[in-house]
C-alpha cells in the first residue's frame, strides 16, 4: 500500500525554520521525482518544489527560491523540505507528491 508521511509541521514566528519530512512506503522511492506542494486558507494548492529520483535536477517556485531547500535521501525513503526566513505568507498545509500519490499534509503557521 502506498503512503507518504509528512511531519515536521508547527508553528513558528516570521524570519525562523522548519525542516519537515516526508516518509514514503510501498512503491520504489528511489525511482521517483519527488514534490512538494502547499494550499493555503482559500487558496490552491500550489507547487513548491521538486527534486528528481536521484536528485540530480531541483527546481523551485520563484516564491520560496533561496529560501527553501529541497533533499531526499533514498536509503531512508524520505524527503525533506528545508523551510528558513519564513513569511507569513508561507502559511499553509504542505503536501508530499509522487505522481498520483500525495500525503496528508502538515501544517505550517507562520505568525507572532
Amino acid at each position: 500500500q502506498v503512503q507518504l508521511v509528512e511531519s515536521g509541521g508547527g508553528l513558528v514566528q516570521p524570519g525562523g525554520s522548519l525542516r519537515l519530512s516526508c516518509a514514503a512506503f510501498g512503491f520504489t522511492f528511489s525511482r521517483y521525482t519527488m514534490r512538494w506542494y502547499r494550499q493555503a486558507p482559500g487558496k490552491e494548492r500550489e507547487w513548491v518544489a521538486a527534486i528528481s529520483n536521484i536528485g540530480g535536477s531541483i527546481s523551485y517556485a520563484d516564491s520560496v527560491k533561496g529560501r527553501f531547500t529541497i533533499s531526499r535521501e533514498n536509503a531512508k525513503s524520505t524527503v525533506y523540505l528545508q523551510m528558513n526566513s519564513l513569511k507569513p505568507e508561507d502559511t499553509a498545509v504542505y503536501y508530499c507528491n509522487a505522481q498520483a500519490y500525495w500525503g496528508q499534509g502538515t501544517q505550517v503557521t507562520v505568525s507572532s
